[in-house]
């Protein structure tokens, strides 16, 4: 199947490929879409959960009496009986020698909470108000304790730890060492060295935060929870080991999202309180999470210091390698960490071809909000330090940027090209996409603008991006984290079926929230059985109990396209068999002479002999007699089929192998405007060009890009969680964190290139998480704005940051030997 395209058995392709109106967005531009908490249940209760004051501080007293007395209230949980009923959430990493893990669950565990907005009582009632109200009279007595809330001082020897059962802050270690960097750096003409570099802490800010609705069925001990489960079977088996509840007593339905961008990933973890005190209280309850809950503890982005960061160049502008430390601040429990150890390893290379690379990686505890995979997750925070530190050269070594990428980048005829560590890139133009993507800003105009502005008080920069979406995983890569674990390969799961009136109707084992999973597959399945777009319904969202799913079903890490497409396809080439079978004893013709078309079964040749889906349907359904034995024992019109991805396992020792199957490459070029005087930086032009293979749909894909860069753009100049000394959150709703608008956002100007991916079904390639390219880009811009002057080396550069610079900031930092 690898490389060929989704066709009716005709030939034909009407409809993949054409930027079709998305399916979804009628319902939800008449307000008519139905997301978390729009879902209507009978005797409804409401929860809100008491949460910590404190960033680290011991429990000496929980009072829940007062709340007894408000009207409305319904019951609480308390941590003790989570702690009776539950065991802690599984985690991936190993706990170190010697040393107790750390202990997760739904409330505060062990008497000690250890972040700001950690929750600690679950508290019911009749309304949402009564709720609220009813958690306020619960009284908590605290005694509060040192925090630690920079990874920094995290690792040093007198930090407070976070668990004190696990004797260290450092939560998992990890060494990368491929070719051999010592021997690059002692023969390189150059080393650049940074010696300090900080991707900051931000996140998604979905227009939805989490929303969690638990039914308990006590005569079937069942549970169905509605919400917006990203990873549906992997939130099942955490919440039913967690809970000691068996797993197929476990039905997740999501219906509309309004965005994720992977940090509802860890939705199990409020999910699992809900759904105990749904359970105790013996009937439904939803959680609703505020801006405020969502900024404490929704999931934050990784947070990233590089030390000792060194790059070995040669005169004539070659990269042979890189070095450096890394220390990944993962907040107070692990939750989905450190995977983002291993999943970095995907991107190794970046877009460039060097052959050296070494990384010691070690994933800290602090005190502050969980991380959880975050548009780009992990790769961004890697390929900006190496995007910077290109960009870094190329200014101190004397290179123009342009030219020195184009030297560097992995070369149209060189794909597939193996990485250092032995991950694949299928197939891309990064000097075409480059090219292109300086034609939008107009830079021979942009480097004319830069010298007539100055000594005018304003300075011109002119910056570029390069980055990959991997799409795709392969789970091995947890192997990278902890050899133990069971993980291998991955899978998607699809369904396409013929009503009993002769509609078509598919289901996807992946979950939609936002990306127009209905669209796409809708405009696959119509071509292969030659049906209109509009013939098919897909069904919204995601429902684990409609067998579609596999253990790795969901959306994440920019996958759909493969493996949710790749699913729908074998799925409805079973269906056409089946559908081929009927036809063919019905007209008197082999199986293999009926062609697809026009929603019609027709002889090869007779178009007079054929016949239409509904009289299909009709025949299996209801006249099954008709049929010989051996056709109607063997069809039911329902096509249900996996794919499964082609993986092998990775070396474990040399920590090599291919962990991704496809690459799109997205190229972002920008012209930025600095007032001299306050730092206050301007997008003047912005560029992107993006390659993901076969487009299935244009305008999908645009869409998906514009997204990826408002979201980049805002991290890069204005989104930051920042903690105090005391661990206090500084951003804790819209006020002080602030997410870029439409006012703040210039006008995006987008191109693409299609290099067709020869490992994916139909030739596409997961994207949409953008790999961070706005950081890059207005980092690069910002430098090229600054010069020599001062150094960028955090990816956040607001307007006193930008001051600093052109005040001589961090130029001691950077060193060229």
């Amino acid at each position: 199947m690898n490389g060929t395209t989704a066709q009716s058995s005709t030939g034909t392709r009407a409809w993949t490929g054409r930027s079709m109106p998305r399916k979804e967005d009628d319902r939800l531009l008449r307000a008519e879409g139905e997301f978390g908490d729009d879902t209507p249940v009978a005797r409804l209760g409401h929860v809100f959960f008491v949460r910590s004051p404190y960033a680290h501080a011991r429990i000496t007293g929980i009072d829940v009496s007062g709340a007894a007395g408000v009207p409305g209230y319904l019951g609480c949980l308390l941590p003790e009986e989570v702690e009776a009923v539950t065991e802690p959430f599984m985690e991936i990493q190993n706990p170190p020698a010697d040393a107790a893990p750390e202990v997760d669950r739904c409330l505060v565990s062990g008497g000690t909470v250890r972040f700001v907005g950690e929750p600690v009582v679950a508290v019911a009632g009749e309304s949402r108000e009564a709720a609220r109200d009813a958690a306020a009279a619960v009284v908590v007595d605290y005694e509060p304790l040192l925090p630690v809330v920079d990874a920094r001082e995290a690792v040093t020897p007198d930090a407070p730890h976070v668990h004190a059962q696990t004797g260290s802050n450092v939560a998992w270690e990890g060494h990368y060492d491929w070719g051999d960097i010592e021997r690059a750096l002692a023969h390189a003409d150059h080393v650049v060295t940074a010696d300090e570099m900080h991707f900051h802490r931000f996140s998604s800010t979905p227009l939805e935060c989490m929303v969690v609705t638990a039914e308990y069925d006590a005569g079937t001990d069942a549970f169905t929870l509605t919400g917006g489960f990203t990873m549906p079977q992997i939130t099942i088996l955490t919440m039913a080991a967690a809970m000691r509840h068996p797993a197929e007593r476990i039905r997740l339905v999501s219906k509309d999202i309004g965005g994720s961008f992977g940090i509802k990933i860890c939705t199990y973890v409020p999910a699992t309180a809900v759904a105990l005190l749904a359970r105790k209280l013996r009937r439904p309850l939803r959680w609703t999470e505020t801006r405020t809950e969502q900024h404490y503890m929704g999931g934050h982005g990784n947070e990233r210091w590089f030390h000792d960061v060194k790059m070995a160049v040669r005169n004539d502008g070659t990269v042979l390698g890189l070095s450096y430390e890394a220390l990944d601040d993962v907040g107070a429990y692990t939750r989905y960490e450190p995977i983002g150890g291993a999943v970095w390893t995907q991107v190794a290379n970046a877009c460039y071809q060097f052959d050296h690379l070494r990384v010691r990686y070690r994933s800290v505890y602090t005190n502050k909000g969980p991380v959880h995979p975050n548009r780009g997750y992990s790769r961004l925070q890697h390929m900006w330090v190496v995007e910077r530190m290109m960009d870094i050269a190329a200014h101190k070594l004397g290179w123009d940027p342009v030219e020195f990428r184009l030297k560097n980048y992995v070369q149209p005829e060189q794909y597939p090209y193996t990485t250092v560590n032995g991950c694949v890139y299928d197939s891309g133009d990064l000097p075409l996409s480059l090219r292109k993507a300086l034609d939008l800003i107009d830079y021979e105009d942009a480097r004319r603008l830069q010298e007539a502005a100055r000594g005018t008080g304003k300075r011109i920069g002119i910056g570029i991006g390069s980055t990959l979406d991997s799409g795709t995983n392969n789970f091995a890569q947890a192997r990278l984290v902890n050899e133990h674990l069971p993980f291998a390969g991955n899978t998607e799961g699809g369904l396409v079926r013929l009503g009993v009136d002769g509609s078509v109707y598919a289901v996807t084992g992946g979950v939609a929230f936002g990306q127009g999973h209905e669209t796409t597959v809708a405009q696959v399945v119509a071509d292969l059985l030659g049906v209109g777009y509009e013939d098919v319904i897909v069904h919204r969202g995601g429902d684990s109990g409609l067998s579609a799913q596999t253990g790795f079903s969901g959306s994440y890490a920019s996958q759909f396209a493969v493996t949710g497409i790749g699913a729908v396809i074998n799925a409805a080439r079973k269906l056409i068999r089946e559908i081929q079978l009927v036809a063919g004893a019905v007209l008197g013709a082999a199986p293999d002479d009926i062609v697809l078309g026009g929603g019609l079964a027709t002889v090869r040749g007779d178009a007079e002999r054929h016949l239409p889906f509904d009289a299909i349907a009709g025949i299996v359904h209801f006249s099954p007699g008709s049929l010989p034995p051996e056709v109607a024992d063997e069809v039911g019109l329902i096509g249900r089929a996996v794919y499964r991805v082609p993986f092998e396992l990775p070396d474990l020792e040399r920590k090599y192998g291919n962990l991704t199957l496809t690459y799109a490459t997205q190229i972002h070029a920008c012209v930025i405007e600095i007032d001299e005087e306050t730092g206050q930086t301007d997008i003047l032009r912005y560029g992107m060009v993006d390659d993901c293979g076969t487009p299935i749909n244009p305008m999908v894909i645009e869409g998906q890009v514009h997204g990826a860069a408002v979201h980049g753009i805002s991290g890069a100049l204005f989104e930051h969680f920042g903690y105090d000394a005391e661990g206090q959150l500084t951003a804790a709703n819209f006020y002080d964190y602030h997410a870029a608008t439409a006012y703040d956002m210039p006008s995006l100007r987008y191109d693409s290139v299609v290099s067709p991916s020869p490992f994916s079904p139909i030739g596409a390639k997961g994207m949409g998480e953008g790999g961070g390219a706005p950081l890059h880009t207005i980092c690069a811009a910002i430098q090229d704005a600054v010069g020599d002057t001062g150094m960028i080396l955090d990816s956040h550069n607001p307007p006193e940051r930008v001051l600093r610079a052109l005040r001589g900031a961090d130029a001691e930092k950077v060193k060229v030997d």
